[in-house]
């Protein structure tokens, strides 16, 4: 018995001795160059966005490929690129470009449109109190000729001159200077000299007068309808908009019953930037041309520059009159005009290298790595270029699309 334990133990320390001497001597078997690699998922357009799985880029929507990279690859510790704010840093190669110190000399398109012109506006006034009895104009933007019939009024007082004229024809037909003082009184209540003169043959008052137009133009609306009347820039999508006098309506003595306006004479509104407005000067020349007939210009000049400043698109308006006599532009025509520009000395810089995010203008000045957000103060704008006043130099080098680097992934919006 003793002698098979004896020989159970002397093989038990030969296969020990053994193992040890495999582990130590042997190598273990090399793994597949897979196992030291990653795979990784980026787009061929933006190197910068980088998943661990399948999908789109959240910049450009591509579908991102397969890239394998080395999970031993040196590690770049250095922090800077890190703690950079996500507000004013990019990381990537995009095309760049510099600003150039020149003498730029260009024009200026300004957007337009033909207005009435206001100065030209006739009010139609009751010229004494009464009930409109028939209406024989009912819309606005109705064409009215001079002479043309407008409404028929009802008035007691007029009724009442009628009479006393008809019984000083008749019963003091010699005393001419109170029937011409009778006579004028009813052309100031709004009849006309053929009325009068019916008056006087037929000696009979009629309780209706037709009141008639005392000159050509388009009706714009009423007393209370004046917000059309004083717009430049007019809304004119409803035409067919009725008026809101009605038949039946009674009108005080004064009261405006009809705004005209006349279309002989119009303005051309032009909107200008805020910074190219010092560069307009009354009677500057301006050279028109519409949406109807752009190859056909109307040579003009600049009569007036409006001080109000819009703040909602940041634009000043200047105006231009305009003969319509011969022209026949239609009120609401789309105009653009240029202005030629005097040669200004700056640095400059093609607008799409400037992005802006409502209160300022930005430019991506080009790092070792990436692109640095830096706010610009601007100047004149001439064609395709802008005046660099502050914020960058000839020496520095930008982002040529400053809008491409703008991104909800790379760029957030500071206050």
């Amino acid at each position: 018995m003793n002698k098979y334990i004896k020989y159970g133990l002397i093989l038990s320390v030969i296969a020990i001795i053994g193992f040890t001497i495999y582990f130590f001597t042997v190598k273990p078997k090399d793994h597949s160059a897979s196992s030291h690699q990653a795979i990784v998922y980026t787009c061929s357009m933006h190197p910068q966005i980088i998943r661990d799985k399948p999908g789109n880029c959240p910049i450009c929507g591509m579908t991102l490929v397969k890239k394998v990279t080395d999970n031993h690859a040196k590690e770049d510790h250095n922090l800077e690129n890190v703690i950079k704010p996500t507000d004013n840093f990019i990381v990537g190669k995009f095309q760049t470009t510099t600003a150039v110190d020149s003498i730029l000399s260009g024009e200026i398109n300004l957007p337009g449109i033909i207005a009435y012109d206001p100065n030209s506006a006739v009010n139609i006034a009751a010229k004494i109190s009464g009930r409109l009895e028939k209406m024989y104009v009912n819309f606005k933007y109705q064409r009215i000729n001079k002479g043309q019939r407008l409404f028929d009024l009802y008035s007691p007082e007029l009724l009442t001159e009628q009479e006393n004229f008809i019984y000083l024809i008749t019963n003091d037909s010699e005393n001419h200077s109170i029937i011409e003082a009778s006579k004028q009184k009813l052309l100031l209540y709004g009849m006309t000299q053929n009325q009068i003169s019916a008056l006087t043959n037929s000696k009979k008052a009629n309780p209706k007068i037709a009141i008639y137009s005392p000159s050509n133009g388009i009706v714009i609306g009423t007393e209370t309808m004046v917000t059309q009347s004083n717009s430049g820039m007019q809304n004119m999508n409803n035409s067919t908009e009725r008026l809101e006098l009605k038949e039946g309506n009674y009108v005080k003595k004064g009261e405006v019953v009809f705004k005209l306006v006349n279309t002989d004479k119009v303005w051309g509104i032009f909107n200008i930037t805020q910074e190219s407005s010092s560069l307009i000067k009354v009677n500057q020349a301006i050279k028109i041309t519409s949406e109807l007939n752009g190859e056909e210009s109307i040579e003009a000049k600049i009569n007036f520059i409006e001080t109000q400043f819009n703040a909602a698109d940041r634009t000043n308006r200047i105006r231009v009159y305009l003969n319509n006599k011969t022209l026949n532009l239609p009120i609401g025509l789309r105009l653009q005009g240029i202005i030629k520009t005097k040669s200004i000395s700056g640095i400059w810089v093609q607008k799409k290298a400037l992005v802006s995010t409502g209160n300022k203008k930005i430019a991506f000045i080009k790092l070792q790595n990436g692109f640095k957000a830096t706010p610009v103060k601007t100047g004149f704008e001439i064609n395709e270029y802008i005046q660099i006043i502050t914020g960058i130099s000839v020496k520095d080098t930008i982002a040529k699309n400053a809008q491409y680097l703008i991104d909800s992934e790379s760029f957030i919006k500071t206050e």
